[in-house]
């Protein structure tokens, strides 16, 4: 059984930093393609940030230099850093796990609030 589960969440000022993490447990992070999504209220959800098994990245185009993903195999965990925040960051940030046969497992989610 796959599990995702998000920490880091919270409420920041514009401008300030955030690291969010995902602890994935009953599936080998390495193998699969990590990413971010977030919704907003009133919104689609969206992607933020990929990470493939091979260590390709792809970000939106609205967190480009400012959020990175990455990843701990050992700790099978996978990371946002950002940085710079705005207050349109402000959305629930939910982990995703896509297998190479392209099925999604999703965490919880954790809350991100960027007060102006």
């Amino acid at each position: 059984q796959v599990q995702l589960v998000e920490s880091g969440g919270g409420l920041v000022q514009a401008g300030g930093s955030l690291r969010l993490s995902c602890a994935a447990s009953g599936r080998r992070i390495s193998i699969n393609t990590m990413g971010w999504y977030r919704q907003a209220p009133g919104n689609q959800r969206e992607l933020v940030a990929t990470i493939t098994s091979g260590g390709s990245t792809n970000y939106a185009d609205s967190v480009k230099g400012r959020f990175t993903i990455s990843r701990d195999n050992a700790k099978n965990t996978v990371y946002l850093q950002m940085n710079s925040l705005k207050p349109e960051d402000t959305a629930v940030y939910s982990c995703n796990l896509k297998t190479p046969l392209s099925f999604d497992y999703w965490g919880q989610g954790t809350q991100v609030t960027v007060s102006s």
